[in-house]
This record gives C-alpha cells, structure tokens and sequence, in this order.
C-alpha cells in the first residue's frame, strides 16, 4: 500500500530520488493505514541542518482522544547526514525544490517517504505532457477496437 502525489509527475521534471525515515505520532500511523493522507501541496524544507516535510495533511484519527495529532505540522525527515548535505548543495540552484511524491510502508512496516529534487515545469512543458498522455489512450482505444473485430 502507498499513498502518491500524483500532481508532482505533472508539474515537476524529477532528477534524483531520495527515501527517507518520516518521525510520527501513533494516532498519524493509524490514519496513514486508512489512506487518509494528501500529499499534492506538501513540500520538504532544510532548517536547522534538518529536513522537515511542510503542508502534508494527515486527517485526525476518529478514535483519538485529545492526544490527537494537529494535520497539517510539520514533520521531520530522516536521513543520512551525508545524504542531507549532497540535498542542501543542490537547492541552492535556482528553481530546484525537493518534493514528497510517495508514502509507503517498507518490509518492516516502518513508513518511508520517497522524496525527488525536481525542477518547474513550464507551460509549453506541461501541454506537451497532456498532449503525448491524450495520443497514448487514443491508440489505446483504437487497439481495443481493431481486436474486437
């Protein structure tokens, strides 16, 4: 099971990947086996010599108490230090970003989120993405139709 953004394909080019260890509370667990996580608005932002991930929303559990996590904070991100440093030189680059694009579980049963540096799309970029998706179902469709016959 995993949880995408599926936004960021369309509005971002992806260069390099990352996964990382994501810090949590219980009752943001149980509401990430229920698949009631966003991540299309969220971001990842270097402070203090920490990786944080900004703007995801985890719904509040239905059965917390008032020890229930708020939805939107900000929740820190695990990696090497090594890794962190490699991440921080490269934003310094104009018009690169580091984006969340997915939550799974590993083998372990630990949640890991797979983070990319990306770079903006342009316009034209993302038209061209639309048109080439529209092309492929069209051909797809017209192979469904040429084998019925």
């Amino acid at each position: 099971m995993s949880i995408l953004n599926k936004k960021a394909r369309f509005r971002y080019h992806f260069l390099e990947y990352y996964t990382a260890g994501i810090q949590l509370f219980g009752t943001e667990v149980k509401s990430i086996r229920q698949n009631m996580v966003n991540l299309i608005d969220s971001f990842c932002q270097i402070k203090n010599g920490e990786l944080y991930s900004v703007n995801m929303y985890i719904s509040e559990y239905q059965f917390g108490t008032n020890w229930n996590h708020s939805s939107r904070r900000e929740r820190k991100l695990l990696l090497k230090k090594k890794e962190l440093t490699k991440i921080n030189k490269k934003l310094k680059n104009p018009g690169l970003t580091l984006i969340p694009i997915e939550l799974f579980f590993n083998e372990r049963g630990y949640i890991k989120m797979k983070i990319v540096l990306a770079k903006g799309k342009k316009i034209y970029d993302k038209r061209e993405f639309i048109r080439k998706k529209d092309l492929f179902r069209e051909n797809k469709q017209s192979f469904k139709f040429k084998n019925r016959i």
